[in-house]
């Protein structure tokens, strides 16, 4: 057994100026999404905005939460050491305008992939000691019941799971700007990105548009449609810069791109969810290319590119106890998310932009979680497959590596190339100080048969909940 010493992480808080309406995300973001059945409530796009209020208060979105792991496989016994100090303020400007934003400075004495805090910036020291400068934030603007108007430097989410194979908010922050829009049964989202990638040896800004509609057939059922599109400013050919056609709130991306003549990287998706009182049945699908013939030929074509999600989650009382809990699948066929190089991947900065797994996965996990004043214990298991890369080729679970490299055209899989045989095991005590300050203690249980790896990790400390950072991947 290979022990992991404690990582300790210290993170204080200052806040002033709270905004009561806002609603925050915890670091399952968003497991405890269980609304009442209302026509006018739309669960899957977050940060939240709580339009529940009247609309004399201000609205507006953030998200927060911290967890954080670390280890180093090519060391049987290590220590490190992850301390920072914070800063948050949320400012009610006017009933129409609000901001918060969000600063710390963390440093590290390792630069390990689970001690990397996922920041914007990142910078290395001397004496092998790291900085992480993580800078936050977000403006919104209301200017009437119907419309929201944001922009900001953050990560956003779509869907009920605990994963989404849409847009996460595991990965590394990004400039954005973003209209909402609620009208009828109808929530719609449309989002301009700007991402970042360490291109031949220098950073290089990509990026990406994506729209959303959320749609409350029932008070009981959603259906969700969602399209997103990533391209690089610059090829060998154009300096485009960012494409005017695809500013348009209201187009096709597939329809825009042939028409334009490019070849960006575009995904099409749909989502469905059904709630009975405290419990949701939610599913995502995920398509980036297909030929409907070659499915039904079963042939295992590469380029047959997409992914599912099926899970199901709820509260529910047992022997006067209040409990969440969540069980899901969720499955990516090889070089989905995938392109031609890394300014054209569904990706920034070096992470995914939805499933941590990136594709070649296969993976099924649950949640349960019990809450009571102060006190709150939760566990989280995952199990499941995925393929990594060998010999030099691509097999499909590395949206960094493009498909051109692939071995072969036909018969690929889900778990192909060196396979993986995955077990996550996560288990946390929680006791509440004051605000969103907690004592904690965490036990964590990894396990990679291809490396032949079985870990465990335990932490204790204090922290406060600025926003998201779990590790449970």
């Amino acid at each position: 057994m290979i022990i992991r010493a404690l990582s300790f992480f210290l993170l204080m808080q200052f806040s002033s100026f709270g905004q009561g309406t806002l609603l925050y995300l915890t670091e399952e973001s968003p497991s405890d999404s269980t609304l009442p059945l209302k026509y006018e409530e739309h669960s899957a796009i977050w940060p939240k905005l709580d339009r529940t209020a009247p609309f004399k208060q201000c609205f507006g979105g953030f998200f927060s939460g911290d967890n954080s792991f670390a280890y180093d496989k090519n060391s049987t016994f290590s220590t490190y050491a992850r301390m920072g100090l914070g800063v948050q303020a949320d400012l009610k400007i006017s009933p129409k305008w609000y901001a918060r934003f969000g600063y710390n400075f963390t440093a590290l004495n390792n630069d390990t992939n689970y001690l990397d805090t996922r920041t914007y910036l990142y910078s290395r020291e001397a004496y092998q000691v790291y900085g992480s400068h993580n800078l936050l934030g977000r403006v919104s603007y209301t200017p009437n019941p119907i419309f929201n108007f944001q922009i900001g430097l953050d990560r956003n989410f779509i869907g009920e799971g605990s994963r989404s194979l849409f847009l996460s908010d595991y990965g590394k922050p990004y400039p954005f700007a973003q209209i909402r829009a609620r009208f009828w049964h109808i929530e719609y989202l449309v989002m301009y990105q700007f991402f970042k990638e360490n291109y031949n040896q220098s950073w290089q800004g990509k990026y990406g548009a994506m729209h959303y509609l959320s749609w409350n057939v029932t008070k009981w059922l959603n259906l969700g449609i969602f399209e997103t599109v990533v391209f690089q400013p610059k090829d060998t050919l154009l300096n485009r810069g960012y494409e005017l056609e695809y500013l348009n709130p209201v187009i096709f991306y597939r329809p825009q791109e042939y028409a334009i003549g490019s070849a960006d990287n575009i995904l099409l998706g749909a989502s469905i969810s059904a709630k009975w009182k405290g419990h949701t049945v939610y599913g995502q699908l995920i398509l980036d290319e297909f030929l409907l013939s070659e499915i039904r030929a079963k042939s295992g074509w590469w380029a047959n590119k997409y992914g599912a999600q099926l899970g199901i989650k709820g509260r529910f009382e047992f022997k006067k106890e209040k409990f969440f809990y969540r069980v899901e699948g969720n499955a990516v066929r090889p070089y989905t998310y995938a392109h031609l190089n890394s300014l054209q991947n569904y990706a920034n900065a070096g992470s995914t932009l939805a499933h941590p797994y990136n594709g070649n996965f296969a993976e099924i996990l649950g949640e349960l979680k019990w809450q009571k004043n102060k006190w709150m214990i939760k566990s989280f298991i995952s199990y499941g497959i995925q393929g990594f890369d060998k010999e030099g080729k691509s097999y499909g679970g590395n949206v960094y590596q493009p498909y051109t490299n692939r071995p072969y055209d036909y018969h690929h899989k889900i778990g192909q190339g060196e396979k993986n045989n995955f077990i996550r095991n996560q288990w946390v005590v929680n006791y509440n100080v004051w605000g969103t300050n907690t004592i904690f203690l965490e036990i964590n249980f990894r396990s990679d048969n291809a490396f032949d790896r079985f870990i465990f990790l335990p932490l204790i400390g204090f922290r406060s909940n600025l926003w998201n950072d779990y590790r449970n991947y």
